[in-house]
């Protein structure tokens, strides 16, 4: 599928309260943290943290972010990419391997090179580059969570 947009919160602040409520309805995280963190996105010339969406027509269809640290004990491992996801119905379609690859080449832009990512996923994110580097606690959970990591070419 092809017929679909990314967008830069950054560079298009009108969909920032739309993609928050999107965010928090998908991952059940406080509404007012994506919204304070799209706000620094949008007030901040920093790199992190950044916000993106995938849009089909005028629907959100995908979405993640790249922050400091996602919820983790290993805060030296940053920045990480957080919140993907692609709606059901546009699985299976390449999707979230285009988010990925759309969000590595405008971190490595701002000079960043290497990005971590935080998932209970086993085989998923190996298909975009993505490399098992190690497990980590994640914030308030038992059961350990893999950390990948991706470093630009």
């Amino acid at each position: 599928m092809s017929d679909y947009r990314m967008i830069k919160i950054q560079q298009q602040p009108e969909w920032k309260d739309r993609a928050a409520i999107w965010f928090h309805e998908k991952w059940n995280i406080p509404l007012e943290a994506y919204l304070e963190s799209m706000d620094e996105c949008l007030k901040s010339e920093n790199a992190v943290p950044q916000w993106y969406i995938a849009v089909h027509k005028n629907e959100m269809i995908g979405g993640l972010g790249v922050i400091e640290n996602d919820f983790h004990n290993r805060k030296d491992l940053t920045p990480n990419i957080c919140a993907v996801y692609v709606e059901e119905s546009y699985r299976c379609r390449g999707i979230a391997g285009r988010m990925l690859e759309y969000v590595c080449n405008d971190m490595k832009e701002k000079n960043i090179d290497t990005l971590y990512l935080v998932t209970d996923h086993t085989s998923f994110y190996e298909r975009y580059g993505w490399e098992f580097l190690c497990m980590v606690q994640g914030d308030g959970e038992e059961e350990l969570s893999r950390m990948y990591m991706h470093r630009a070419i």
